[in-house]
């Protein structure tokens, strides 16, 4: 039996990052780009190095580009991860695994370290296929929390719980992380909207940027965590716009939608260091007259366009800062 298990790229419309912070995020699936995982029984467990795995390279500058885009660590940890953290769910929750082994290979389209969580899918296309290898089940609202905790527990990487929902229950889904839900429940409150209601999107990435996520989101952790009253007044703010995102997307008012979006951003200006590469792809996608927000801690841009001309324009001009445009698919 061979299990073939998929998860896709994540695009943060509105709320990020307070996803974090208790806060409240709307989130869609990209399915232009996703991690795929194949797994099959055999005699040993055996988890496939890939490219990114490596450790040979063609010269000094090779190794040092690799690791600017992709970090020290490629995929392999990040599997290791999420297998200790289904074995460590299945033993707290009492489920006895059947005595077999496995090979897993991974392979990933998503662009690495531009904001569109391509680690969490890899994590949730292995849970998924373990899941259906061990025939366990486990519910659609806990699954983020088990992919999470392989990352921040096991990793050490600052993340929040946004990027897992998105990619367990796809589509588009407006989420809510307030503290009382949490406390007593472990999870959110998640919605899921209609795609159908959505404006007509596009998304733009500089593959070059590669920054790691969580070191990018330590800034603002710093200064929640130090009680920093502005900073904490910023993320409610950037939380309410969820809500009002939430509204906007019901009632198809796309106006209210892109002026959504900006403030997402600037508001996200006053809390962190955003780079000059970033400042350029917004302000590059805003001259042409679209709307354009991080879709998670930069590298890449998400926003409304309202016709054709638009993109074109925004195909053109992006491409003059060596950024590339696509239109999601969103299911």
């Amino acid at each position: 039996m061979i299990i073939d298990s998929r998860a896709y790229a994540r695009a943060g419309l509105l709320g990020n990052p307070s996803d974090g912070y208790f806060g409240k995020t709307i989130s869609v699936s990209i399915k232009n780009f996703g991690a795929h995982i194949l797994l099959f029984q055999s005699p040993e467990l055996v988890i496939e190095p890939q490219e990114a795995d490596a450790n040979s390279f063609r010269n000094i500058y090779h190794l040092r580009d690799t690791v600017a885009l992709i970090g020290y660590n490629g995929g392999i940890p990040i599997i290791k991860a999420a297998i200790k953290k289904f074995c460590d769910y299945c033993t707290l929750n009492g489920i006895r695994l059947a005595n077999k082994n496995f090979t897993i290979r991974y392979r990933s389209t998503i662009p690495r370290q531009v904001g569109m969580a391509g680690s969490s899918a890899i994590i949730i296309a292995t849970l998924k296929a373990l899941m259906q290898f061990y025939q366990v089940e486990v519910e659609p609202h806990v699954l983020p929390n088990i992919a999470l905790e392989a990352e921040t527990q096991e990793m050490g990487i600052n993340a929040g719980l946004q990027d897992r929902v998105i990619q367990c229950y796809e589509g588009c889904v407006h989420m809510d992380f307030n503290k009382q839900q949490m406390a007593q429940y472990g999870y959110g409150v998640y919605t899921p909207l209609d795609p159908n209601k959505l404006p007509k999107l596009y998304l733009a990435y500089k593959t070059q940027l590669g920054k790691v996520s969580g070191k990018v989101l330590n800034e603002i952790r710093a200064k929640y965590d130090k009680g920093d009253e502005f900073t904490i007044n910023t993320l409610n703010t950037i939380a309410s716009l969820a809500d009002e995102g939430m509204k906007a997307i019901e009632a198809q008012d796309y106006g209210l939608l892109g002026e959504l979006i900006n403030a997402n951003f600037d508001n996200r200006c006053k809390i962190m260091t955003i780079s000059d590469s970033n400042m350029e792809l917004i302000n590059t996608a805003r001259a042409c007259g679209a709307s354009a927000s991080f879709t998670g801690s930069g590298g890449a841009i998400i926003g409304i366009y309202h016709d054709d001309e638009m993109l074109k324009k925004l195909v053109y001009n992006l491409k003059k800062i060596n950024a590339r445009v696509i239109k999601p698919y969103i299911l």
